[in-house]
């Protein structure tokens, strides 16, 4: 029998089926503490991971650890470094984590789109006619142009529901090739700044890493239209926070979407938890009904998977 910790728990479909299969003994952890981890995942043959951290100093300790299945396709909460030179495999839930998150891309555009949540509060606030008197910056997504930087599952699904608002939309990604964007209605952009000129909305579907930390920064927010808008629901990092803060005060953009900060949850002084200009969601794209289950799904399916020797290679990392 394995025994795997679920660390952090995750939609009852997938803890059951876990559950249910007699090769496994299961135990959830909800003590995400580094203490804690350090302490109760010695005794595991494999962990599934939604939030915490798994660090060398944790994995160090690990001695039984065979794989870890990622609650996820993201996985830098996961020393990528230990886990290569100890053969400990990595496993994502790579095909059930698209479509919530281009539904909530699609979310935030059009809330920003239309004054955020101003209309909405008219009303509750006894302004119902006042609204028409009031200034606000409300536009159509009629004929504007997107900036899908990371072209992988969910922007193949994003592309699809911004053209059905008639959203002419560019593709930033060197490892796309043009024939493929081309296909399903887009068309490349060979260079970032080229994008960001051009586009009225940018949106960020790219991992965590060196390359991309920072990569949009206030040099890089000069280069919009004042009127644009930068969604982020990928990774915190990606966009620097503090410049962010500092363009949408300036009016050097319009606004913004963040569903995801460098550090989670944000700390109570990052100016942009009292910037009206950003809508905020908790790193929640995937949160619906369907995408929950699916994901605690699969991620229980790698495990069975993995120790079944039945893997699909679309779940591996190769590390």
């Amino acid at each position: 029998m394995y025994k795997i910790a679920i660390v952090d728990k995750m939609h009852e479909d997938g803890i059951s089926l876990l559950e249910k299969n007699s090769k496994f003994k299961c135990e959830i952890i909800e003590d995400l503490s580094k203490e804690n981890l350090i302490s109760k995942l010695p005794d595991f043959d494999g962990i599934t991971l939604r939030r915490g951290k798994i660090d060398a100093e944790i994995l160090e300790k690990c001695k039984k650890l065979k794989v870890i299945s990622r609650h996820g396709v993201g996985y830098d909460n996961v020393d990528i470094k230990f886990l290569k030179e100890n053969k400990i495999s990595l496993l994502v839930t790579a095909t059930t984590t698209s479509t919530s998150p281009a539904e909530h891309i699609m979310f935030m555009i059009l809330n920003i789109s239309r004054s955020f949540n101003l209309f909405d509060e008219s009303v509750r606030n006894g302004k119902f006619d006042k609204i028409m008197h009031m200034k606000h910056n409300s536009f159509e997504l009629f004929n504007k142009k997107i900036l899908i930087v990371g072209f992988g599952r969910i922007g193949k699904k994003l592309i699809k529901k911004c053209l059905g608002f008639d959203i002419e939309v560019l593709v930033y990604d060197p490892f796309v090739d043009k024939k493929i964007i081309e296909s399903l209605g887009g068309k490349k952009i060979n260079s970032l700044d080229e994008g960001l000129k051009e586009a009225h909305i940018l949106s960020l579907s790219v991992p965590l890493t060196k390359d991309t930390h920072n990569m949009i920064n206030l040099e890089k927010m000069k280069i919009m239209k004042k009127t644009a808008i930068i969604i982020n629901t990928s990774r915190g990092g990606i966009i620097n926070e503090k410049d962010l803060n500092t363009a949408l005060d300036t009016e050097i953009i319009y606004g913004a979407g963040i569903d995801v900060f460098e550090k989670e949850p944000p700390e109570e002084n990052n100016p942009l938890l009292k910037n009206k200009k950003v809508l905020l969601s908790p790193h929640a794209a995937t949160f619906t009904r369907e995408c929950t289950s699916d994901m605690a799904i699969q991620t229980a399916q790698n495990i069975i998977d993995f120790f079944e020797n039945n893997v699909n290679k679309l779940m591996v990392v190769n590390l």
